[in-house]
């Protein structure tokens, strides 16, 4: 029997989940098993049960959870192994229509300690993994009866911002929770994506990555909340700012995935510069942006920051970086604050013009009043209500754009916070499975606000 047969007889609890677990750079579940480029995209190799836990320390009860390891495709087009974490809360109805949302993570680092697959298990010490926090909106989905897929879609090198295998990490993670027996779905499960900043754009890449990539899988629509748009702009913008750990991030990671760069940087950088890309790649994201707010990459290098941004492989490689490749075929929403501190609010504009002149069928709800964190909260009925519109079969008006003050000053939203907060208590009192649908009467809040 090969190892991927043999995963789906025999999926084991894995006994380290009451300790603290190994990271993906030293886990031997990562490994890639011989043959690998004989198997088909989104084959599951192995499979383990795991324990999830708030903080790594609040063990979340009330739901079963699995870690898939499965075959996908790098940026160079490569065989290779990615991760995903599966959670079925037990309050789903067996009986009833199955529903699987693919949530992508904020991972928004180079270190492991930030991938889902660790940061979300029981013993994790992953201080400032946003992923960490992003559970007690995950426990939203839970709450609403959805099964949910958390890739690593950063891969197990963890290339932040890299382009396209992103997607194809999500999409496959998705082929194999669909195929994997225990959680009860199949090749006719409706799909949606759902992320924000750095999940917002994976889940770009995968809607992007889909119609080539795996045209098969039914994929209902696709929240993208603040999805980048252009790193190469976001990094000009954020350097020397209070964010500025997040373009160093970005640089630590990628010069791994383009020669070019790492080149350019061997060239130029001076060694306080290179110790500086070092140490990032054990930082989390919380760590970083405190450990390096208003660094200026000027400061790091030999030649001036404006002459090496217009070097020809630093050129090649944020062409590479920017998303609108491909027009999405499934729904889309997308969400954006127009005073956001980390995300031009003109990037998203261009991406959803992309999208809308290659066909796309967009809602665009831009925000007035919120910035970057505070919009991931304040839209999430918003973004959830038009999630479930889709599920439900609900027709998607044409392509347009909402302009509104904030999406909490409109009343459909305000039975929707109440629902998250009980929904972010279960998570961090343990019980992130447990369902208050049966006493919330309230329906799903559509993307609005007040004008």
């Amino acid at each position: 029997m090969t190892e991927a047969a043999s995963a789906w007889s025999a999926p084991h609890r894995d006994d380290r989940a009451i300790r603290r677990p190994l990271r993906a750079e030293a886990d031997p579940f990562f490994d890639a098993p011989d043959g690998l480029a004989s198997l088909s995209p989104g084959t599951v190799i192995r499979s383990r049960q795991v324990r999830l836990a708030f903080l790594g320390l609040v063990t979340q009860r009330g739901l079963d959870a699995w870690q898939l390891a499965y075959r996908s495709t790098d940026l160079d087009d490569a065989p290779e192994v990615a991760v995903t974490t599966v959670v079925v809360p037990h309050s789903q109805d067996p009986a009833g229509p199955q529903r699987l949302v693919a949530y992508q993570c904020a991972i928004d680092a180079v270190s492991d300690r930030c991938f889902p697959s660790y940061a979300l298990r029981l013993g994790a010490r992953a201080w400032g993994a946003l992923p960490q926090l992003e559970l007690m909106l995950i426990g939203g989905l839970l709450d609403r009866g959805f099964v949910v897929t958390m890739s690593d879609h950063e891969g197990r090198h963890g290339y932040f911002a890299a382009p396209r295998e992103p997607g194809y990490r999500v999409l496959d993670g998705i082929r194999a929770a669909m195929a994997f027996p225990p959680l009860g779905l199949g090749p006719t499960t409706p799909v949606g994506l759902f992320g924000y900043s750095g999940g917002g754009m994976a889940s770009a890449w995968a809607v992007e990555m889909a119609p080539h990539y795996a045209a098969e899988l039914p994929l209902v629509g696709a929240v993208l909340g603040s999805p980048v748009g252009d790193p190469a702009e976001a990094f000009i913008k954020l350097n020397g700012g209070l964010n500025a750990g997040l373009p160093a991030l970005v640089v630590s990671g990628l010069r791994h995935a383009y020669p070019g760069l790492a080149e350019t940087l061997r060239r130029h950088a001076t060694a306080a510069g290179i110790r500086r890309l070092e140490a990032l790649q054990q930082m989390t994201t919380v760590g970083a942006v405190v450990r390096y707010a208003f660094d200026d990459f000027d400061d790091f290098l030999e030649s001036p920051l404006a002459d090496v941004l217009a070097e020809p492989e630093v050129l090649a490689v944020f062409d590479d970086l920017r998303l609108g490749v491909e027009t999405p075929q499934c729904p889309l929403l997308v969400v954006q604050a127009t005073h956001d501190q980390i995300i031009d609010v003109r990037d998203i504009d261009t991406l959803v013009a992309t999208y809308v002149e290659g066909g796309a069928r967009v809602s665009y709800l831009r925000d007035r009043l919120s910035g970057h964190i505070t919009l991931m909260v304040l839209a999430m009925p918003a973004m959830l209500g038009w999630l479930e519109d889709r599920f439900a079969g609900v027709e998607e008006p044409t392509t347009h754009t909402r302009r509104v003050t904030s999406p909490a000053l409109s009343p459909r939203s305000w039975p929707g916070y109440a629902r998250m907060l009980r929904a972010a208590t279960r998570v961090i009192f343990g019980r992130a499975g447990q369902s208050s649908h049966h006493d919330d009467p309230a329906g799903p809040a559509s993307p609005g606000g007040r004008s």
